[in-house]
């Protein structure tokens, strides 16, 4: 595998970040701040140009039932990005990184490789958490940041097209992840795989992908 390998491709929760965090501190906030959040900003143009993309005529009941839900959905993800960003621009939240992650990126970097984000969170809100990230601002390390604009994570069609938004071939594309099924999309692409399991966040390993426990154990799939 390591031979090819010039792009890296990570997820974020689950791989680079604890699930906890995104369950016990980033929905909750964005839950106990949306209604405020909305009576502030709901009329400026990049709230509105959001809230035009949620269907029905109450937003609001239709946002709870989403965030009720975990619904991988576009509009939900951009506007809990614009609700996060106040809260890391104020200090209030502090982006999660695994201990193992930061050291690794900044390496991999070193070593020429080139790095990119795709996760269910919108654009926003994976540069807001490595913006602001515990080990501080890793945000000018990465040369994407890939979206469900693009397609859904469980669609090889969505990593045939970051490939082609990036340049790059996709055998040359390692993608990290914790999930198996977004690992085989991946692989159906061409991508080369790597499933993160993590004893913290109980990942159970799929037996179908390369496994590592953490980033040091994935810099062994990479070229030296």
């Amino acid at each position: 595998m390591s031979g090819g390998i010039t792009h890296v491709l990570t997820d974020i929760e689950g791989t680079t970040t604890a699930i906890a965090f995104v369950h016990r501190s980033l929905f909750p906030y964005a839950a106990s701040a949306l209604e405020e959040f909305l009576a502030r900003h709901g009329g400026e143009a990049e709230v509105a140009a959001v809230l035009a993309e949620v269907p029905g005529e109450d937003k609001l009941a239709q946002l709870r039932a989403w965030m009720a839900a975990d619904a991988k959905v576009t509009p939900l993800k951009a506007l809990q990005g614009l609700i996060w960003r106040e809260g890391y621009e104020a200090g209030a939240l502090k982006g999660h990184l695994w201990p193992d992650v930061p050291a690794a990126l900044r390496g991999w970097r070193a070593r020429g490789l080139h790095l990119a984000i795709y996760s269910s969170g919108s654009e926003e809100a994976q540069r807001l958490l490595v913006r602001h990230s515990e080990a501080g601002d890793l945000e000018p390390i990465f040369d994407g940041f890939f979206d469900t604009r693009l397609g859904m994570k469980r669609e090889a069609a969505s990593y045939a097209a970051i490939a082609r938004a990036w340049g790059a071939a996709p055998e040359n594309i390692l993608f990290l992840s914790d999930v198996a099924e977004e690992l085989d999309a991946a692989r159906e692409a061409g991508l080369a795989t790597c499933q993160l399991v993590r004893a913290e966040d109980g990942t159970k390993a799929s037996g179908r992908h390369p496994e590592a426990a953490d980033f040091q154990e994935v810099t062994a799939l990479l070229p030296a």
